[in-house]
């Protein structure tokens, strides 16, 4: 018999004085195969774009590499130990390509596919959710020589990565995902050139970002083939995009940025179509002609979830007067809209000068599900950089705790007001390689000494064990 009176709501305090999320809500940490894997040329595995990039001078903070990392490799069961001591009930992390496909194309490496064999079954005897993200960055090098992302023929290699990787892991994952955050594959790689391959031209950016989306349709459709019981589903990063002011032009710039930073994936991949604004911003910069006739149609392929990962808000306003674009614009991770500044608010910011904004992640997942899909969300990443230091053999990171319990606060009221949330995975479970900063930011909860590999579980950590336990937070 039904319940006349309904569920008990969400956001109703227990007899405990806690906030508690729903039954079955998903506690995972999330990393990525180049951060904290290491053994770059062990195992058959071939060079990445993110190898090339790191060994070239000038283009990471201390000319640091990805070469050893938080040697993850060789420590897997020590490190899967370690997240079972935190509760973890999901842990999600990348499947390199190259180590699967060295060079991108062919028969797998059977190596490289022992590796991740060995740490989803690690993890399944933790009773630890295995959740893969088949592309994390790092694509084989000899596909970028071949072209990169802005080369059609890059997706359909894609496809035929993800078969192997399914092939050899889908009877023991249930959970997938194609691409983490294609924003920055394709506008920090192929348009500011500040990640890999660090290439600088705003069209090969705007095709980059369509034929990452074309991989992901074609992968899904792979993943069903092989296995219809998967869940299957694709991450992007949002920011909530806000003007400075009301005035009409800051108003037009932000739109602008949201068109560029979030409508670009989240209209082709919900609603199966490119926003008229944003290809009328990017008519100098392209004219779409790579868009083929059933593109859209496979880039919208049914899912099963959505994953968004929130780290901050972006404040913009317009141009400080107008002036006309110049033939050729500086290198920009926004084409078409270069001239849109930026703008702080003299808030609390991370390490990473990201602007500290819980409520923003109340925007973005209300925005997603209200105007998107009724699909369940998952907040695939959020997490914070601090300086930390190791002060008798602790790492009382309180700034870092502090963030994740105003976030998931955030996720708690998103639940309440009926956004279909399901999980969250803190970034990151261990510092490692911070992309183009090297090692000179952490975002761990576990802290890694990278000389001897040592690892501390700072208070964010056994703090986050305890949410996990109660499914909760302390009420305020």
């Amino acid at each position: 018999m039904s319940n006349p009176a309904g569920p008990p709501a969400v956001g109703v305090l227990d007899q405990a004085r806690q906030l508690t999320f729903p039954p079955g809500f998903l506690w995972g940490a999330a990393t990525a195969a180049y951060q904290i894997e290491g053994a770059a040329t062990e195992g058959g595995r071939g060079p990445s774009i993110w190898d090339t990039f790191s060994h070239t001078p000038g283009r990471v903070v201390g000319g640091h590499t990805g070469d050893v990392a938080c040697d993850h490799y060789h420590r897997v069961a020590s490190d899967v130990r370690l997240m079972a001591g935190l509760g973890l009930q999901s842990y999600r992390f990348s499947v390199a390509w190259p180590r699967v496909q060295p060079t991108g194309s062919g028969a797998a490496n059977q190596q490289g596919l022992d590796f991740y064999r060995r740490l989803v079954d690690e993890l399944l005897a933790h009773d630890i959710e295995p959740w893969l993200t088949l592309y994390h960055w790092d694509l084989p090098q000899p596909l970028e020589d071949a072209g990169g992302w802005p080369a059609r023929d890059t997706a359909a290699r894609f496809a035929d990565y993800t078969r192997l990787v399914v092939d050899a892991l889908g009877d023991r994952v249930r959970y997938w995902t194609t691409l983490n955050e294609p924003w920055c594959s394709a506008f920090l790689g192929y348009g500011s050139g500040v990640h890999a391959p660090g290439r600088t031209a705003g069209a090969d950016a705007v095709r980059a970002g369509h034929h990452l989306m074309l991989g992901h349709g074609l992968a899904v459709q792979a993943l069903r083939a092989a296995r219809p019981q998967a869940e299957v589903g694709v991450t992007v990063n949002l920011y909530p995009v806000t003007p400075a002011t009301d005035s009409p032009a800051d108003v037009d710039a932000a739109r602008r940025i949201d068109g560029l930073m979030n409508r670009f994936f989240l209209d082709p991949l919900l609603r199966g179509s490119y926003p008229v604004d944003l290809r009328e911003d990017l008519r100098q910069v392209s004219d779409f002609g790579h868009v083929r006739d059933g593109d859209l149609a496979t880039i919208s392929t049914d899912l099963d979830m959505v994953g968004v990962n929130y780290y901050s808000r972006h404040v913009v306003a317009a141009p400080v007067e107008a002036r006309p674009r110049p033939e050729t614009p500086a290198p920009s991770s926004w084409p078409g809209s270069e001239d849109v500044r930026f703008v702080t608010r003299g808030v609390p910011v991370t390490d990473m000068q990201w602007e500290i904004d819980a409520p923003g992640l109340v925007e973005t997942l209300r925005r997603v599900h209200d105007d998107y899909t009724d699909l369940p969300l998952y907040v695939t990443e959020n997490g914070s950089a601090f300086v930390d230091t190791v002060t008798d053999g602790e790492v009382d990171d309180v700034d870092r705790l502090a963030y994740f319990d105003a976030h998931l606060r955030a996720a708690h009221a998103a639940i309440s007001s009926g956004v279909p949330l399901k999980g969250y995975f803190a970034w990151s479970l261990m510092d490692n390689f911070e992309w183009a900063w090297g090692y000179t930011k952490r975002f761990g909860m576990i802290h890694v000494d990278y000389d001897s590999q040592h690892r501390i579980p700072k208070s964010s950590a056994r703090w986050y064990a305890e949410v996990i336990r109660r499914n909760g937070l302390a009420a305020q």
